[in-house]
Formats: structure tokens, C-alpha cells, sequence
């Protein structure tokens, strides 16, 4: 028997054609996403990190030194603290609110007397997000009655009883009114 004229030809199987491209297409995909999440993840790594002072983890732990005197300083600074490779307990030296702002300043230091500075909008209670809402700081010396921290980028901090000095790295100056909490 002959095929007739008006009959369309054989068709191909197409079954293994498309299991291989399904395939080369789910490998193309996985690694794709792969690669934008692992991007994604370094990005927002660093930019947690960015704001903060380069720290040197402390060579000789202090954890077993007793604490200095003063209250301990929030727990979300000691946690950046430990993130950051900064043992011992942190006890606090100061704490002051913006009169305009609302956001707090502590100063704290460690058994070792080195002074750190944390700041974070709303208080201990407020949102804590370190880079965005928060600034842990470990460049920080006393001068006087003052306490003058530096951030990576050259901005500086300056934190009295009375107020809050800010000198952002394009010069621009800010200062609040503080009360000691």
C-alpha cells in the first residue's frame, strides 16, 4: 500500500530533542541564579560592613578580666561587637539622646579601657540594622570631656554631655542638642 499524496510525512519523535534542551535550560537557570544570589549576598555583606572601622580582632582575650564599671551597653552592640572579633564584656561611659533626632549615643570600653561608639536612631528599642539605622564605631578617643569617634569615610563624631558634633566627609558640620540618659 502507498501512502497517498494528500497525506502529510512522517513526523520525527521529538521527546528526547526536548528532554535535552529541558535539561541544558534547568542548568542554564540554577547557575544563573546561583551567581545573581551569591552577588546578591556579597553586596549586601558589604554593605552591613561598609560604615564601620576596620577592627583588629584582640590578640589577647579579655573575657576573663572583670568589667569595667557602668552599666553593659545594649545587646545589639555587643553582638556587632563580637561580629567585629571584639571580646570582653562592654560597659558603658555615656549614653545621650538627640534633643531634634532622637537617636542615641553610647560610648562604651572594654576591660582594656578602649573606647567604642555606637549610635542607633529610635534608642535600644528603635530599628536596629547596622549601616542603615545603627553605626558602630571603633576609632575613638576621649579629649577632655569629650569623646571623638571616626568613621572609615573621615566623618567624625564628637559626643559631650551637652552635645553632638558631626563632621561629614564633604565638610558639611551638624550639631545637636543632647541629654544624658
Amino acid at each position: 500500500m502507498s501512502l497517498s499524496a494528500d497525506l502529510s510525512p512522517p513526523r520525527r519523535p521529538l521527546f528526547f530533542p526536548v528532554v535535552i534542551a529541558t535539561v541544558f535550560l534547568a542548568i542554564i537557570g540554577i547557575s544563573g541564579g546561583f551567581a545573581l544570589g551569591t552577588e546578591h549576598r556579597r553586596d549586601r555583606d558589604s554593605q552591613a560592613t561598609a560604615p564601620q572601622s576596620p577592627q583588629t580582632p584582640d590578640t589577647n582575650p579579655v573575657s576573663d578580666q572583670p568589667a569595667p564599671a557602668g552599666p553593659s551597653c545594649p545587646d545589639q552592640m555587643l553582638a556587632t561587637a563580637r561580629r567585629l572579633g571584639i571580646t570582653g564584656q562592654l560597659s558603658e561611659v555615656l549614653q545621650v539622646r538627640t534633643e531634634d533626632t532622637g537617636l542615641v549615643v553610647w560610648i562604651c570600653q572594654d576591660p582594656a579601657a578602649k573606647l567604642y561608639y555606637q549610635a542607633n536612631r529610635g534608642g535600644v528599642d528603635g530599628q536596629w540594622v547596622e549601616g542603615e539605622t545603627a553605626l558602630f564605631l571603633s576609632d575613638v578617643e576621649k579629649s577632655g570631656d569629650s569623646y571623638i569617634a571616626t568613621a572609615n569615610d573621615g566623618a567624625t563624631f564628637t559626643v559631650s554631655t551637652t552635645e553632638l558634633h558631626i563632621v561629614k566627609k564633604n565638610g558639611k558640620v551638624e550639631d545637636h542638642p543632647v541629654r544624658v540618659q
